[in-house]
């Protein structure tokens, strides 16, 4: 399948996602002394599914179609929502937030090799050139300009996670550019198809956040500013966020969309330096032209 040409309003929505996930990335950071990882990942997705229900709760009728498809649904929802997410929290627990970010930013390359191997898309020079001038943006933002830093990065097992998280959410993105059983009518309805997503991903998010209760490593300390935290993540990193990967997607397909994901570190220390009175370095500007760059080579016809 071949897409157009990248267009602004399709980039505006590939950069929407990522600095929404920096955000939530950020937020995440403020609220983990009082809830547990997958404790979050579940309530986080019970608001979202509680937001969607008035705008398309007759999907989930017992004579909605989505029901005979509800395989793919099934696995598109382990993928992103439950799968994802449950891998990079224990990438989180098990590795450093450097280790985790830096092994997370060859999402570009697993995009072109799922392509490849499963789709039968093919990889041209520009794309690996556009990966390697990413990934070259995200190691600057990590090691804060300093070489130092990066060569004292050791990787550990734990790492093992965000590979399989950033393969994951390349398999999802291919799946989502590659239509198959879902009904065209629940397609072309955003939030008919995200809710069949997020309604089927509660079951995986239920399991995995019983299995932490299970395992004693359950928490939760309700506050007022944890509700307001987690009605931002659940409007914004998910429900915006997913809105907008989703149709950034579609228009330019997974390989282009893939080096979007490399935006996600530098918008997160751009606003942790915010948040802490810091203002950007010259490294933060130069780490957004060699991903801005990538991402111009790969989708350049």
């Amino acid at each position: 399948m071949k897409y157009p040409r990248l267009s602004l309003s399709t980039a505006l929505l590939l950069t929407l996602a990522p600095l929404l996930w920096a955000g939530n990335a950020v937020v995440g950071r403020l609220i983990a002394p009082a809830v547990s990882p997958m404790t979050l990942n579940l309530l986080r997705w019970a608001i979202a599914c509680a937001l969607l229900l008035p705008l398309a709760a007759p999907v989930l009728r017992p004579s909605s179609r989505l029901w005979s498809s509800w395989q793919r649904f099934m696995g598109l929802s382990l993928l992103s929502i439950g799968g994802y997410n449950a891998l990079l929290y224990l990438a989180l627990n098990t590795s450093t937030p450097i280790n985790v970010t830096l092994v997370g930013s060859v999402t570009p390359v697993w995009m072109l090799l799922i392509g490849r191997v499963f789709f039968g898309t093919g990889i041209s020079r520009r794309q690996w050139l556009g990966a390697a001038m990413s990934i070259c943006g995200v190691m600057l933002v990590l090691s804060r300009g300093q070489l130092d830093v990066l060569l004292q990065v050791r990787l550990v097992a734990g790492d093992v996670y965000i590979l399989l998280a950033s393969a994951a959410w390349a398999y999802y993105s291919w799946m989502l550019a590659h239509p198959t059983t879902e009904p065209a009518e629940i397609r072309r309805d955003w939030s008919a198809f995200l809710l069949a997503q997020v309604a089927l991903g509660l079951i995986w998010s239920g399991l995995f956040a019983g299995g932490e209760w299970a395992l004693g490593l359950g928490k939760f300390t309700p506050s007022w500013p944890l509700l307001g935290a987690l009605l931002f993540i659940a409007v914004g990193p998910a429900l915006l966020a997913y809105r907008a990967w989703g149709a950034g997607v579609s228009r330019a397909g997974p390989s282009a969309a893939g080096f979007f994901v490399n935006l996600v570190p530098l918008f997160t220390a751009v606003l942790s330096s915010l948040f802490l009175g810091e203002l950007p370095r010259l490294y933060h500007a130069l780490a957004f032209a060699l991903i801005a760059g990538g991402i111009v080579v790969s989708s350049r016809r």
